[in-house]
Order: C-alpha cells, then structure tokens, then sequence
C-alpha cells in the first residue's frame, strides 16, 4: 500500500436539514415549501439519511485511524456525528432554525480553509447546486452526495446512503477514480405546475465507483417508435385491469400513456389515483392512504428513471414504506419501453425506499413490461 493510503485523510460533512422534507407529501421539492411541507404533515428526513450513511461506514471500513472530520454546528452535522462516536471539528457558524443556501455555502468555504480531502454531503440537488456555487474557484475539491432531497437528477449521488458509504470506504483504499458529475438545475417550481423544467448546471468532481453511482436522470426520447412503444405497452396494461380495483400511477411520460389509453387525465410528474371511475390527481402519501378502499386490490404501475434505473426513492416518495407494505408484491407492475431498457443495460433497476426491510422485499427479479404482451426479466438491485 502506498504512504499516500495511510494518510488520514480529512473529510468535510454537512447535512441540509429540510431536503426531502417535501416528497411524501407531495411537492416535488422543498426549496421555498419547508412551512407548507410542515403544515402538510412533512417530517425531517435528511438526519437519518446521515445516521444511515454512517452506520453503513461503520460497518465497511477496513481501518479505524483513517479519517478526521469537520463538520457543521447542528442541524447540519456534528450530532449526527457525534451520535456514531465520531469527535469532528465543528466549524464556526451561526444557524438559524431554518437553514439557508448561504449556510451551506459558508460551510463549504470553511472546509476549503480547513484543507479537507473530499466533502461529503448530505441532501438534494439544490443543495449540490449551492456546493458548486461556493466552489468555483476549487474545481478540483472532491464531493460525494448523499441522496435525501426528493429528485436527485444529478450525476454526483450515489444509489443509495449505504452505497455512498461504499464509495467512501473505496476512495480511502484509493480504489476509485475521478470524474466530473453533471449538476443539474431543476426548476422546481414549473415542475409543481406539472412542467418538466430541468438544465445542466455545471460540474462536480467526485469518485467514481459506476456499480454504486446512477449518473444523471435523462429524459425518454420522443420519437414515433418510443410513442409506439409507449402505447404498446399501455393497451397490456389497460386490458388487462381488474374493474374496482385501485390503481396508483407514478410519474413519468411511460406512464401517463397508460392514462391516455384509459382516456382519463394524468399529472406528468405526480402520483395519480385511479379507483371506482374517478382520478384523483398528484395525490400525497396520506392522500393515499384515506383514498384507497382496499390495498390488497390495489395496483401500482412505475417506470424507472432514465439511465438512473431508479424505481422508488426518487421523485415519487408519495408511494412509500407505508403504501408499499399493504399491497401484494405481485401487484406492482413495472413498465419501461425497449430503449429505457436498452439505457439501464449495466445499471439494471435500484430501490431507496428509506426502509431496509421494504428495500429487501422489493430486491430481487422482477417482470418488466416492454412492450404489447412482452415482459423482461430484471433484477433490482438494494445498493448496499
């Protein structure tokens, strides 16, 4: 091993607070909603994304010398830290109950002055947005998120908290490489009026590890063939449905053709019910939970993100844990047209639910429908 690898090396750690807070209930984000996400119910999800993490590197590690920490003043960091037996240096700076871009930043400037090797973050793609911002002048400093916002269509997470944990333990071995992720900026609110805004920010630098990181989110082609296809696949679905059972769409332009073939209205970007003739549209996980008559005659249709792979976890936290749980396994169907598929050849299908216990009854394979009466076998990965 060379000298480099027994170096210790220095690791910035912040935890953006509020991002998450907005995906069970419903609003595509949570920059500018933390006291509508609180009035409907939300709760903090971003700390025990960050305890996850850690219990994960606990568990991976080869070394226990290897790192020294610097991190925030809570909410953004040092409990959590302290919590897993870490003693971090805790930078100095003032928060208030809600944090801000600007604290996030200041954050990432004091970690720079502090030399540290990599920054590790935990939160969304606005909160990846505000580390670029504060780093325009220190392209070469490393960063690995965390996933906890709602989206998450930028290339620098990893799958998963246990699998950024994976990341890290590699990088310390210096059994990684370099590479530059796609930031990307989603316009979060066009996106609440159901209206697919999202640009390239810019880059970050990160480790790259492909078998524990999904790359950036990209959006289905629209040509005749993928509209075909797309169509295919919603007359399988449509004939196939059992009258007065429930049905819950998640988002995405694969599904709403299923929609379309019904001849029934369907968010682009939400969670929509279907039951006893009626939609209710861009519905949130309680929302769910009061509409539904029956789980166990319920269905759940999804489509994988583009070339991420992801299935839940990712802009559709309304169907969670919770909903997951009371409907038969067997009744979540899976539809992807053939270049969706063709895109997720080496990454296959991912699940981040947030519940290791559900995460583990969704692992394994599963039929995936690709096109009219046409099913493909894919494994779902747990990226632990």
């Amino acid at each position: 091993m060379s000298s480099k690898a027994k170096t210790r090396r220095r690791l910035g750690f912040l935890i953006n607070p509020i991002a998450g807070m907005g995906g069970r209930v419903g609003l595509k984000g949570t920059d500018g909603m933390v006291e509508a996400a609180e009035r409907l119910g939300a709760k903090p999800v971003a700390s025990n994304r960050a305890k996850q993490f850690l219990k994960a590197f606990l568990r991976l590690r080869r070394k226990e010398d290897d790192v020294e920490w610097v991190t925030c003043p809570e909410p953004m960091g040092a409990g959590v830290l302290r919590e897993a037996g870490f003693t971090p240096e805790v930078i100095p700076i003032g928060l208030e109950l809600i944090t801000k871009a600007e604290d996030t930043q200041k954050a990432v400037e004091l970690f720079c002055e502090r030399d540290v090797d990599l920054i590790i973050f935990v939160g969304g793609d606005g909160t990846a947005r505000d580390i670029l911002d504060a780093l325009k002048e220190k392209e070469n400093m490393l960063v690995l998120g965390v996933p906890a916002g709602v989206k998450m269509y930028s290339g620098i997470f990893a799958f998963s908290p246990d699998a950024a944990a994976g990341v890290l333990v590699e990088w310390l071995e210096e059994e990684t490489l370099e590479e530059l992720f796609e930031v990307m900026d989603a316009d979060e609110e066009a996106i609440r009026q159901d209206q697919f805004v999202v640009k390239l920010y810019g880059y970050l630098r990160g480790p790259l590890v492909p078998a524990r990181m999904p790359g950036a989110k990209l959006t289905s082609p629209t040509t005749v063939n993928e509209q075909d296809n797309q169509e295919a696949v919603a007359r399988t679905i449509v004939e196939d449905m059992v009258e007065g059972d429930a049905y819950i769409f998640g988002p995405g332009s694969t599904v709403r053709a299923v929609a379309k073939a019904l001849g029934i209205k369907k968010t682009l970007l939400g969670v929509d019910l279907y039951v006893n003739g009626n939609v209710h549209l861009d519905v949130n996980e309680q929302q769910l939970l009061e509409l539904v008559p029956d789980f166990l005659q319920a269905w759940v249709i999804v489509s994988p993100i583009g070339n991420q792979g992801m299935l839940f976890g990712r802009g559709n936290q309304q169907i969670s844990p919770n909903i997951i749980r009371r409907i038969p396994p067997e009744q979540i169907l899976v539809i992807a047209t053939h270049s969706k598929v063709s895109s997720l050849a080496e990454r296959g299908l991912h699940i981040d639910t947030g519940d290791s216990d559900v995460d583990k009854i969704l692992s394994g394979f599963i039929r995936v429908l690709v096109d009219y009466r046409t099913w493909r076998m894919m494994k779902i990965s747990r990226n632990s």
